[in-house]
């Protein structure tokens, strides 16, 4: 058994000429050119699939190797999972070639191998460079370039890997850096099988879903407790990356800026035990990414007046002029052409890679002394009490019980709002479910309402462009919208306010 260790990059096919004049910049040991074909097999009922074991005889000249690849690990694009290569000698799959322990329990081998049958298939050319790099490190690189083909679909291959061949993982990110470093190389979870088995089953792509709760066990440590964080955030950050790309779905850029404010949340959360100097770099990132990302905010507001061509503007005398001008700010907002050079740039990807680097290797325990370490190792349970107390009063204090608040005082909390919310995902596994949602809902709802606030903004810039009858209209108009939501929102503060902390016994 082996098991690979390797870095997945989507690029476009002009990208061969950087990829070749940095290549030159290295110490490079070996270099080949062949042709590969692919045969992917599996039952009619996916079984390997379901049990994430991948399945495939390669063939080039006239050599066959069959391969089965288990279950493993991605995390911020560095794939890491278990391989079992065997030379074969025709594109007909044989399971006894591999140790019988491999396969999941539940079918014999002679009835899985009767049921399986070619499902899809890659074929691409692919040209490698074995890498010596200064540490003694050896790092293939491999670029691919053909096809995905399952019946008549078909999905270009054009992909840059880094693979670990000897030495340590910070090698691959090393290199990494130094080959993204001018843009153009896009971290992937995707490997070639997952899109050939979309394309065998014709899978119009993932759904946009909200950040959900971290999968926090009793069990675990502070220091498991924070990776497990960032890691999940890192999951949904990737899957969302590819559902814009794919789908062109605002929606989806929207939950990568909410998964980078909560590695924000994350590690201001740790910083009581982690010093500020270990993430400094990371931290400054994040804040560039998320300020790149803040038009959305305008996005949503503008797209809410705009709905269904400023329905909710119909009653006023000024609504001709008024989408006009929201229209105008709406198509001065960044478009996607800028936002797939945001995700394709250096910066962008060096972010991706230093934070996941920075994971993998604990990049933060050398900055800690005995103390710190001491209280990274304890059972994650006293932990987390403790800092939903004090999320938990930080609201208490910017929400005061006794006091109505204004619409912008209300705005002027939505950052910290989100982010006390962000802190419950952390933690709230570790304690009964309904309970939990129980508390936040009203919480949640209070920042959808901060939203309505938020929509009127627009509005509030153009009264001044209107005169007579027409601005006193929208002057009421707002008025009256603004405090129909206030009113709302403070019930909902007060149901808030009852709902007893779900972490407290």
């Amino acid at each position: 058994m082996e098991t690979e260790i390797e870095l997945k990059f989507f690029v476009s096919p002009d990208f061969s000429e950087i990829l070749r004049s940095k290549i030159a910049e290295t110490k490079v040991l070996q270099h080949s050119c062949r042709d590969l074909g692919n045969t992917y097999f599996d039952t009619s009922d996916n079984w390997l699939r379901l049990h994430d074991i991948g399945l495939r005889i390669r063939r080039f000249d006239d050599v066959y190797v069959q391969t089965v690849k288990t279950a493993g690990r991605v995390v911020a694009g560095l794939h890491s999972r278990p391989e079992y290569n065997a030379e074969h000698h025709s594109n007909d799959p044989d399971l006894s070639l591999h140790p019988q322990d491999i396969w999941p329990e539940g079918r014999d081998i002679a009835t899985l191998q009767s049921s399986l049958a070619p499902l899809f298939s890659t074929n691409f050319q692919r040209e490698t460079w074995l890498i010596g790099m200064a540490d003694g490190s050896q790092v293939e690189i491999a670029f691919d370039q053909g096809v995905v083909e399952a019946g008549e679909a078909t999905d270009p291959i054009c992909e840059v890997e880094l693979e670990l061949k000897s030495g340590q993982t910070e090698a691959l990110f090393t290199l990494a850096r130094q080959l993204s470093e001018h843009g153009g190389m896009r971290l992937g979870n995707l490997s070639k099988a997952a899109r050939g088995y979309r394309l065998a089953h014709g899978y119009k792509g993932d759904e946009v879903r909200s950040l959900n709760m971290v999968d926090t066990q009793a069990s675990d440590t502070v220091e498991t407790c924070l990776v497990k964080s960032l890691e999940h955030a890192l999951a949904h950050w990737h899957r969302h990356e590819q559902i814009y790309i794919e789908q062109n779905a605002l929606s989806a850029l929207q939950q990568v800026r909410a998964a980078v404010c909560f590695i924000r949340q994350t590690l201001t959360i740790y910083g009581g035990i982690i010093p500020r100097r270990a993430s400094a770099i990371i931290r400054q990132e994040l804040k560039w990414l998320e300020d790149e990302l803040r038009w959305l905010r305008d996005y949503e507001c503008l797209d809410s007046l705009l709905d269904d061509k400023g329905y909710a503007l119909r009653k006023l005398d000024a609504r001709k002029f008024l989408l006009s001008e929201l229209k105008e700010s709406f198509d001065a907002l960044p478009d996607r052409e800028e936002m797939l050079r945001l995700i394709n740039s250096g910066r962008y990807t060096a972010l991706l890679l230093d934070l996941s680097r920075w994971i993998l290797t604990r990049g933060w325990q050398p900055f800690l002394d005995e103390k710190a370490r001491e209280k990274m190792a304890f059972p994650i349970h006293d932990f987390a009490v403790k800092q939903l107390d004090r999320s938990w009063t930080e609201l208490l204090d910017v929400f005061p019980l006794q006091k109505n608040l204004t619409a912008q005082e209300y705005i002027d909390q939505q950052y910290r709002l989100t982010r006390n919310l962000y802190t419950g995902i952390c933690f709230a596994s570790l304690f009964d479910s309904e309970r939990c949602q129980s508390f936040r809902l009203p919480w949640a709802d209070l920042l959808h309402g901060i939203d309505d606030l938020l929509m009127l903004k627009p509005l509030e810039t153009l009264v001044y462009q209107l005169e007579g009858d027409e601005k006193e209209q929208l002057t009421r108009w707002i008025i009256r919208q603004e405090n129909s939501i206030l009113h709302a929102m403070e019930q909902t503060r007060l149901i808030g306010f009852d709902a007893a902390p779900y972490w407290r016994d």
